[in-house]
């Protein structure tokens, strides 16, 4: 017999349970945290690329949707995902149910497309918890106070996962996608990018607001406010992830994220109290002789913006002096 220990909130995007094959992946490490004493609510976006083709084919009826249709439409892709996941876990003797964002009882303001989530009422959710079910959740919807279906913005399946998971106090919120976490760098971009074990909420909000798309910024925004660990990780494999949480380290230089082609942001704690990686910053700027139109300097952040495109090869080189020899 099992004994649950405590509650968490698993979220696994759209790569992640894209054909039926990575459902059962999804659903064997699900199982494996269950058996541990884990009660487990799971939240998941469309698979694969389900909200672009249902974008695409709506275009083919009309170039002029509303807003209220479109949010219904989209919202189907969730829907199919957490069903598929409750029909294979059910069959794999694991009780489990799929509830939809309005059955949830996540209840939204009245934008369409873009619905900020102000309450959500759990009781559901509990009930079927204390039935010891595995609870599967569709992100990235709720419902307004017309009782329409809204959708919460790309990406807003993470800000569902965290907001659930601070609804119900969970002891943490892992996030999973087909990366297994934060790096000091684009990894696809400087092979020698390093992952990051820990990040606080303002570095990670900064690191998300300056284009990396690990995860939604919202989310971080909820966890820092409810305090709820956000830990990113694999579903394809089983190394450690960064856990996003309130620690204050030493300031150091976390993350270097390179948004567009002119602008390269310089992320960490503090940084504005760390002269010496400042000193270092001006003086690789006048080493390489490059032209900045202008430079930013807040509490945890360094964001230069270029005159023109910025090579590749002054970014791994930024990154090998701030990063690399502080290591």
């Amino acid at each position: 017999m099992i004994v649950f220990m405590d509650t968490i909130v698993l979220k696994f995007g759209g790569s992640s349970v894209a054909d039926n094959e990575k459902l059962k992946q999804v659903a064997n490490k699900i199982i494996d945290l269950y058996n541990k004493g884990h009660r487990i609510v799971v939240v998941l976006s469309a698979q694969g690329k389900t909200t672009d083709k249902l974008i695409k084919e709506a275009k083919e009826l009309s170039e002029d949707i509303e807003d209220r249709e479109l949010d219904v439409l989209l919202s189907t892709g969730e829907q199919i995902s957490v069903a598929k996941l409750s029909i294979l876990l059910n069959h794999m003797g694991y009780k489990a149910i799929s509830l939809t964002g309005w059955q949830a009882g996540v209840y939204t303001n009245n934008t369409n497309k873009n619905a900020i989530i102000e309450n959500i009422d759990v009781s559901r959710i509990l009930k079927e918890l204390e039935e010891n079910k595995i609870v599967i959740v569709t992100g990235f919807q709720g419902i307004n106070e017309n009782m329409d279906i809204t959708t919460i913005g790309r990406g807003g399946s993470d800000t569902s996962a965290v907001a659930i998971a601070a609804a119900l106090n969970a002891k943490n919120c892992y996030i999973f996608s087909d990366v297994d976490g934060v790096y000091t760098a684009d990894p696809n971009k400087l092979p020698d990018a390093k992952k990051l074990s820990a990040l606080s909420y303002e570095e990670m909000l900064e690191i998300s607001n300056e284009g990396a798309k690990v995860l939604h910024n919202r989310c971080v925004e909820i966890g820092e406010k409810f305090k709820i660990p956000i830990i990113t990780k694999c579903t394809f494999n089983n190394k450690a992830g960064t856990m996003i949480s309130d620690i204050i380290e030493e300031n150091t230089v976390k993350s270097i994220v390179q948004k567009d082609v002119s602008k390269i942001s310089i992320i960490g704690n503090g940084i504005i109290r760390n002269f010496e990686n400042l000193r270092k910053i001006l003086d690789f700027l006048e080493k390489n002789k490059l032209e900045v139109s202008n430079i930013d300097i807040d509490e945890n952040k360094v964001s230069i913006c270029f005159k023109n495109i910025v090579e590749n090869k002054y970014l791994e080189e930024m990154h090998r002096l701030l990063i690399n020899e502080e290591s």
